[in-house]
């Protein structure tokens, strides 16, 4: 099976890309922030802790990197504003380091589970269906055989969009009619990808049910079904957010999180937006690790996440 090269000059450029809105808008309130200060010190740090906020870091997470930060210049006992960038880079990078979770390498699956499910979850309009199409075209570059499952019968437009991708990326997608029952979408999926040896099955489902309850009924009834058809699975429950959300993103993540339990996260949409910082804080809060993010709208732009790579695309290497 090849492998493809992740971080390759070319792949690096695109992140480079894609985070350049969220490093301008960084960079543009960390220099005033220090402006006319050659010494990181209490007022240094109150700035720099608005700026992250104001990136959409989260608070919580602002606070824990500001706290690192604050037990260096204690430590060191001075420290120039020049260096602030790079003590920055290095903290953030140290404290997603700290959350037990470690970087995949590329797009591939644990060989010992065959096919490999995964449920996507996610509102709609968050690039849900787009990531699908993508994540596919990632698997199949990569050797592997690929099922999609159409199991957001509600919406015709995520029907015929996953229709699309699958003949775009040239993977067969199972579905059914419109209003069909979500979990007999994916029983039939799950059952031909195993009839056919397949490696990975990809199940997208409903973005918005009426409430919380009647979200985790629908996931948990499909994934009972796919049990049926292969023990233990989903294998992953992959969580879409929009990046450019910022602080809703966070919302949704906390929704999602209650009603079934996500293992990874893919958070799209950070080449339009500013609040690329978003990424950190979730990396952060919620303790699953985010696989994957979405840097434009071409079929590559898809990458595996990295936290030392995004961190240096963010605040410069």
């Amino acid at each position: 099976m090849a492998l493809l090269n992740i971080f390759s000059k070319g792949k690096k450029e695109t992140l480079n890309k894609g985070l350049e809105k969220t490093k301008e808008n960084i960079f543009s309130k960390l220099t005033r922030a220090v402006a006319g200060k050659s010494q990181v010190d209490e007022n240094v740090l109150d700035e720099l802790e608005e700026v992250l906020i104001s990136s959409d870091v989260g608070v919580d997470t602002t606070i824990k990197i500001i706290n690192r930060i604050e037990e260096r210049v204690a430590r060191d006992k001075y420290m120039t504003t020049d260096e602030l960038t790079n003590i920055l880079r290095e903290e953030v990078v140290a404290l997603l380091m700290d959350n037990n979770t470690t970087d995949i390498d590329d797009f591939s699956i644990p060989k010992d589970k065959k096919p490999y499910v995964i449920m996507v979850v996610g509102v709609n309009g968050v690039g849900k269906t787009t990531t699908i199409g993508k994540l596919a075209h990632q698997f199949k570059s990569n050797g592997l055989s690929v099922y999609l499952g159409a199991a957001d019968t509600f919406r015709a437009a995520a029907v015929e969009q996953l229709i699309i991708w699958g003949e775009r990326v040239g993977v067969p997608v199972i579905h059914q009619k419109m209003g069909s029952d979500p979990a007999s979408v994916a029983f039939d999926t799950i059952s031909s990808a195993k009839a056919k040896n397949a490696d990975v099955v990809i199940i997208d489902t409903a973005g918005r049910l009426h409430n919380k309850v009647n979200l985790m009924n629908e996931l948990t009834k499909i994934k009972n079904v796919m049990s049926k058809v292969i023990p233990n699975t989903p294998h992953e429950v992959l969580l879409i957010l929009d990046g450019s959300t910022g602080q809703n993103a966070f919302e949704q993540a906390k929704q999602f999180t209650a009603a079934t339990e996500v293992t990874s996260m893919a958070v799209t949409k950070l080449d339009g937006t500013a609040k690329g910082g978003v990424v950190i804080g979730i990396s952060d809060q919620f303790k699953i690790p985010v696989k994957y993010i979405g840097l434009g709208e071409g079929i590559e732009d898809l990458q595996v996440f990295r936290r030392k790579e995004f961190v240096d695309s963010l605040f410069g290497e």
